[in-house]
């Protein structure tokens, strides 16, 4: 087997990395060795589900001729001399319907690009790995839904992502189901009621009454439950049911990151996602609930985005310096990658890697 540390190689190689969501897929090229991104390309087209989960066969249509597209592009000059050393695929799914793609893009990638390196992760990994790249802590991602993920370099810890009628507390679904049961108790005239809530209901579903009808049938409920988070976060300077919704879904944010984050001093803490946008509203009392829970955590900015934790996990995988834990459904590595794994897990750990994630982003606070 070729080493994967061999300097040479890698400082001439590049790196594919893959965000794959519900809004489509986002493709970057970058070089082995920095983790610098030459070109990337998006499609608005989601990878399809069928009864073997995400079809690779979709996935592999739109993935290899955007690479080609990339590498001819960014590196024209030297199309096909410089080697594609190692791809990262991050994507909504992989756990639960990720087995087409385990079965088969390995071998695809093998075949087209000579690929010996291959990570399929879950995007809650990429966003762990663009938020904080490869040092201990949690990332809290939030959004519609809403889930925390932690590691302590050894393993990985997951806390809430079940969905808007098991959990996701705390999320933009549960903030607009709470700020709507807040206007249909002012309705109805019951305690915790808010007006300025109820007003804000009717100006944008219409009459209140009627909002059953006209939530319970779509089959885009969370998505429609969250559209009214920006409502409620408007509301909370002056209305104090607003406030408190936000108050409490703080600390269910709080709850999950305390859940994930390692005990060490000195881990950090990172809020990635649409639903921290909220601002003031919602960060204020999150920052106290975060500070209450796990004082011993430090919260930074997020270094980057899910498609720049791709990137970060396939300039690992080149240059062998991977530091963050395999694992059966979160994070799958295959090839070399797989291999130089089980050695590392054999020998009690693996190489000592510098603090920073290898991305090109160092901390942001």
């Amino acid at each position: 087997m070729d080493s994967v540390n061999d300097p040479s190689e890698a400082a001439q190689g590049l790196v594919v990395g893959v965000d794959s969501g519900g809004s489509g897929l986002r493709i970057a090229l970058a070089e082995a060795t920095s983790g610098t991104v030459l070109d990337t390309l998006a499609s608005r087209e989601p990878v399809r589900t069928g009864p073997g989960g995400i079809s690779a066969a979709h996935f592999l249509e739109q993935v290899l001729p955007a690479v080609h597209a990339l590498r001819e592009r960014a590196v024209p000059d030297s199309l096909g001399s410089r080697p594609v050393l190692a791809v990262a695929v991050g994507a909504a799914g992989m756990a639960t319907l990720g087995d087409e793609l385990r079965a088969e893009l390995p071998g695809a990638f093998a075949e087209a690009w000579g690929v010996r390196r291959l990570a399929l992760a879950a995007d809650a990994v990429t966003a762990y790995a663009g938020a904080l790249g490869q040092r201990p802590g949690a990332v809290v991602a939030g959004g519609t839904g809403m889930i925390a993920l932690g590691t302590d370099l050894v393993s990985w810890r997951r806390a809430d992502g079940w969905g808007h009628l098991l959990g996701d507390c705390g999320s933009g679904a549960w903030i607009g189901r709470a700020g709507l049961e807040a206007a249909m108790r002012a309705h109805d005239g019951r305690r915790g009621g808010s007006a300025a809530l109820l007003a804000r209901a009717e100006k944008l579903f219409g009459p209140i009454a009627g909002l059953p009808g006209v939530l319970y049938p779509r089959t885009d409920r969370p998505a429609v439950l969250a559209s009214f988070a920006p409502e409620v976060g408007e509301c909370a300077a002056g209305d104090p049911v607003a406030a408190d919704v936000l108050a409490r879904a703080a600390g269910h944010v709080a709850d999950a990151a305390e859940a994930v984050c390692p005990a060490d001093p000195g881990a950090l803490v990172a809020l990635t996602g649409g639903l921290f946008k909220m601002g003031d509203p919602l960060l204020v009392p999150l920052r106290a609930a975060l500070g209450e829970r796990i004082p011993h955590a430090r919260t930074v900015a997020p270094a980057g985005d899910p498609l720049a934790g791709a990137v970060t996990l396939a300039s690992a995988l080149a240059t062998g310096i991977l530091r963050l834990p395999e694992d059966p459904s979160l994070l799958r590595l295959f090839g070399d990658a797989a291999a130089e794994a089980a050695a590392s897990a054999q020998v009690g750990g693996g190489a000592e890697a510098p603090d920073e994630s290898g991305s090109g982003h160092g901390d942001r606070t």
